[in-house]
């Protein structure tokens, strides 16, 4: 099978993305690093085929992309699809949020992206409250 997470030539890209996340990523990563978020693993800055998604959960094939204002640019709409469809192309749900929801929002993007995750997961989380 062809290698589709993390190629190797993204790696110093990856290494830089992680290096300058946004203050929306930061604040993100701070809420769902180290399996805070109902027991899930996510992986910062994670390379899928010829893309980088801002944050990715492989247990549940999920990948979260934070966009900022550079996202509302017609350019930028039209690669961003693109990087979405062949992204969701391999099975991967993509959720996008902006970095205003991040910041100001962060409860409900958080139960947005639960409200994503498999029933005998969240099912999980019950028995742990």
């Amino acid at each position: 099978m062809t290698e589709i997470f993390n190629k190797k030539e993204y790696k110093k890209r990856r290494q830089q993305l992680r290096k300058n996340m946004t203050e929306a990523e930061i604040f993100i990563w701070s809420k769902i690093k180290g399996k805070q978020l109902n027991g899930l693993k996510f992986r910062r800055q994670c390379g899928i085929n010829n893309y980088i998604v801002d944050f990715y959960c492989p247990e549940i094939k999920l990948a979260i992309e934070i966009d900022g204002d550079v996202h509302a640019y017609d350019t930028q709409i039209v690669s961003d699809r693109q990087k979405q469809k062949a992204i969701e192309g391999l099975g991967i749900i993509v959720l996008r949020y902006t970095n205003n929801d991040a910041i100001k929002n962060i409860d409900s993007v958080l139960q947005d992206i639960l409200s994503t995750t498999p029933a005998p997961l969240l099912r999980k989380e019950g028995k742990e409250e």
